[in-house]
């Protein structure tokens, strides 16, 4: 049952600010062990590959394009199978084994870029299929007056793992004398974790279903009918063309610094904890000055952040710097630009209206991760660098121009 302050008295309210529904919290446990299990191999994917397995900087690149780019049509598949048979915590329960089950992959595949490349890719599988009907039994265990707060408590329970599954890592490394393989079964038994709590302490909600089309083929004909959502999705499209994987960023940093590799998960941590100390004054920001400027600033942090991987000083001042950029980057695109988004779109159809956005900017990464490794196998890392830079500065403009049309009164809040 979740906690309501309405008709209640003022004390009880005040205590009820911070509570949500049992179902939101075991949701969120469960997201918050995942992500323990999915940040140790993502901390340590690209050493593994390009210093343990010494696969080129093209290669990497393909790699880690797949890990993002599996997901780009699987948001819309799993919440269109979830919302027809109506049995979410399935679908969710069959996206998080299928991760957990890809973590043992990684060990059969040993040293075969092609058996790699699969099992990263039925991990992205497991993740786009689980996020949709995730996202629903959130809304279907919360009255809608308190979504916010039940989102944000999830994200919050999810943003947690994340930046403790980096910390996880280094200690197995550092205990097992830099044995990635240890690393892969923690993961493993961490995600398997992750899946008990869901089918012991997770209730579907099998009777009730959002508003019919949400997430279906016809809604996407009706929303690209709307100009300003074709914009805003070309947009998404052309940020995501320019925005290399954080595995280059780390491995550029652990190569200008000489860092030793098991400290290399620690980049994702401080990369982490600028998101999490920027993230809701950068929210709070976007509200009062206009979500476009928001994105458009984090997007000029990311300019800096390229320039400054091959900039005029080195040590620890460039790794807070770049770290704590990044972050900055991160905290004002991810959810301003879901935010941005939110009030372009008819409620009817946001849901798939925002998966379709999400699409688009993981299609455009896995183009953008190939082309990096490719330039950095030409021309060099620090050429590839300076060239990303000059592209995000190229989309900085092209986005400002496609969303210019947006009035302020579109940006507030719907």
């Amino acid at each position: 049952m979740y906690l309501s302050t309405i008709d209640r008295p003022k004390t009880a309210r005040g205590r009820a600010l911070f509570l949500v529904s049992g179902n939101v919290f075991a949701l969120g446990a469960v997201s918050l062990v995942t992500d323990i299990s999915s940040e140790m191999v993502t901390a340590i994917l690209p050493v593994y590959l390009m210093i343990g397995l010494h696969l080129s900087p093209a290669l990497y690149g393909v790699v880690d394009g797949t890990y993002t780019g599996a997901t780009a049509f699987l948001r819309l598949i799993g919440g269109y199978i979830a919302d027809r048979s109506r049995r979410r915590k399935a679908v969710a329960g069959f996206g998080y084994g299928l991760s957990a089950v890809a973590k043992l992959g990684l060990l059969a595949a040993g040293s075969s870029v092609g058996a790699i490349g699969a099992v990263i890719a039925i991990d992205r599988t497991g993740k786009g299929l689980r996020t949709a009907p995730r996202d629903t039994l959130i809304t279907l265990s919360t009255p809608p007056q308190l979504y916010g707060r039940a989102f944000g408590v999830h994200r919050m329970m999810d943003t947690i793992g994340a930046f403790a599954g980096p910390l996880v890592a280094v200690g197995i490394l550092a205990a097992t004398a830099q044995a990635y393989d240890a690393v892969f079964v923690a993961s493993f038994c961490i995600a398997a974790f992750g899946v008990l709590l869901l089918v012991l302490f997770v209730r579907d909600h099998r009777d009730k279903q959002p508003p019919k089309n949400t997430v279906a083929p016809s809604a996407l004909r009706e929303l690209l009918r709307r100009g300003p959502v074709r914009r805003l999705v070309l947009a998404a499209c052309v940020a995501g063309m320019v925005t290399i994987g954080d595995g280059f960023v780390y491995l550029l940093l652990q190569r200008r610094e000489d860092l030793s590799i098991g400290w290399f998960p620690l980049l994702a941590v401080g990369t982490n904890l600028s998101y999490l100390l920027l993230a809701t004054p950068l929210g709070i920001l976007a509200d009062k000055i206009g979500r476009l400027k928001v994105v458009l600033g984090g997007y000029t942090a990311l300019v800096l952040v390229y320039l400054l991987l091959f900039g005029p000083f080195g040590g620890w001042p460039l790794l807070v710097v770049v770290l704590g950029l990044y972050g900055l980057f991160y905290a004002s695109t991810d959810g301003v630009l879901m935010a941005l988004a939110g009030p372009l779109l008819p409620e009817g159809f946001r849901t798939t209206g925002i998966a379709l956005i999400q699409t688009g900017q993981a299609v455009s990464y896995l183009g953008s991760s190939i082309l990096f490794g490719l330039a950095w196998t030409i021309w060099g890392p620090a050429s590839a660098s300076r060239i990303a830079a000059g592209l995000v500065v190229a989309a900085v403009f092209v986005v400002a121009l496609l969303l210019r049309g947006i009035s302020p009164r579109t940006e507030q809040p719907a």
